[in-house]
């Protein structure tokens, strides 16, 4: 089966998620939104239009006739169904937990930049923006890379099975998210955390990767959930 993944065309966003996990997994799909010809109207047609279990935003992926949204949903459907996460329940729960901790997070960073709402621009939330950016570099990044230095320990991998799963590829792109958006305060925290650090490099080697990471269909950063604003960041 081949999958169509809808996501917003011009940014890595939710849906690069789920973009690794199929290009690492090796998973036939249809990037939609992507597709010469197709506007964002297009996509928003294609949300919208009657359906059993309608999606409420992008990403979400059409497999048969099942549509599957949010991404941690869509994660835990490929993990289980083309051996992206552990075999037994308690290993795909658990795959799940880091991917929902890694949710919360990238909810986070987002709103380092647009704190009181989506629907404005940066520079009318600017004041806010870096109040928050404080707080977040401060207190929050060093929480959550913490847990998930834990969570590493010395394994190497999110599972003690020797292998990535999906919640591993997605950590690398967090981390690489808050390398761009936030160079100088990531430059100082790298030293306390190696493994979430070694994750990242490894990740970034995956020869299930590296025709994806080299092409053209590897979104630069730039608009989206992780954005670089000089002022934002600091050691």
């Amino acid at each position: 089966m081949s999958y169509q993944l809808w996501y917003w065309d011009g940014i890595p966003g939710r849906g690069e998620f789920v973009r690794l996990a199929l290009e690492a997994g090796g998973i036939a799909y249809r990037d939609c939104a992507r597709e010469p010809g197709t506007e964002a109207s297009g996509l928003v047609a294609d949300m919208t239009a009657p359906r059993p279990h309608p999606p409420f935003a992008p990403p979400y992926l059409v497999a048969g006739d099942l549509t599957i949204a949010q991404t941690a949903n869509i994660l835990l459907f490929l993990g289980e169904r083309h051996g992206l996460a552990p075999a037994d329940l308690a290993g795909r729960l658990w795959v799940n937990q880091i991917q929902l901790t890694i949710a919360d997070m990238v909810a986070e960073a987002h709103d380092v930049h647009h704190p009181i709402a989506s629907e404005l621009y940066y520079e009318e939330q600017k004041t806010e923006a870096l109040r928050r950016a404080e707080h977040f570099r401060g207190q929050r990044m060093p929480k959550f890379l913490g847990y998930f230095e834990r969570v590493l320990a010395d394994r190497g991998w999110i599972t003690d099975s020797g292998r990535w799963t999906y919640a591993d590829l997605s950590l690398y792109h967090v981390v690489d998210g808050l390398l761009y958006a936030f160079p100088k305060r990531m430059s100082t925290l790298a030293r306390a955390f190696p493994q979430v650090m070694s994750l990242h490099e490894r990740v970034s080697k995956l020869p299930e990767l590296q025709a994806y990471l080299s092409s053209g269909r590897r979104l630069p950063w730039g608009d989206g959930i992780f954005r670089h604003y000089q002022e934002l960041d600091g050691n």
